[in-house]
């Protein structure tokens, strides 16, 4: 009698080992399929209002490469990296735009939610951190940033001058609050822009954004 309960015993505890990876199989799976838009594929095109009230479309920039970025202004892995020095977004948006990148920040806290603001906010904000996007565009109804899955502040999107979806994911290597951690970073979205800049394959191409929930 023993013997058969330490027999149903073990067979219970191998299927619900079983179950379990299983139960863990499918949640990686769907946390890989769920990761962002599949890279190679067009970028979705959208249109949305500037903090200036503009209207600016993805199609306004045909040809050319182009950044999204995902911010919020109060969430600290936004402001490890805007924070000076080292100025670490302002660098990157500075040289991609002396490169002929275009570079969107995208806003799509909704109101009442941390990082709303509107336009006049929004131009304070990046004047007051040296920040140099050619857009910030305002998602309050998080429209564009379901479109492209976005998941974190920041999420980075690169989008490659022929329109398909080049790079996405995380800014760096590195999924820290801390500022002293940039340094020692392998920062992904420079190493993909200085690749596509030089027509050559990005290394890395998709990675796990990181940072605080985009406030849908």
């Amino acid at each position: 009698m023993i013997t058969i309960n330490r027999r149903n015993l073990s067979l219970a505890a191998g299927m619900a080992a079983a179950v379990a990876l299983t139960a863990g199989a499918l949640i990686a799976s769907t946390a890989q399929a769920d990761s962002g838009l599949p890279i190679g594929r067009p970028a979705p095109d959208f249109t949305a209002m500037d903090s200036n009230g503009d209207p600016v479309s993805l199609s306004d920039f045909a040809g050319r490469t182009v950044v999204l970025e995902w911010t919020n202004e109060g969430c600290p892995f936004v402001r490890k990296h805007y924070a000076q020095p080292p100025g670490n977004m302002q660098g990157l948006q500075a040289d991609a735009d002396a490169d002929g990148t275009v570079w969107l920040t995208v806003i799509s806290s909704a109101p009442g939610k941390q990082g709303h603001v509107d336009g006049a906010a929004a131009n304070q904000w990046a004047e007051e951190h040296d920040a140099s996007p050619a857009h910030v565009l305002l998602d309050p109804d998080g429209t564009l940033g379901r479109l492209y899955q976005a998941k974190t502040t920041p999420h980075m999107y690169i989008i490659g001058p022929k329109g398909q979806v080049a790079y996405q994911g995380a800014i760096d290597s590195v999924a820290s609050a801390n500022v002293a951690d940039i340094a020692s970073a392998t920062n992904y979205v420079r190493e993909a822009l200085t690749s596509l800049s030089a027509a050559e394959p990005i290394g890395v191409s998709s990675t796990k954004p990181y940072g605080c929930s985009v406030k849908y």
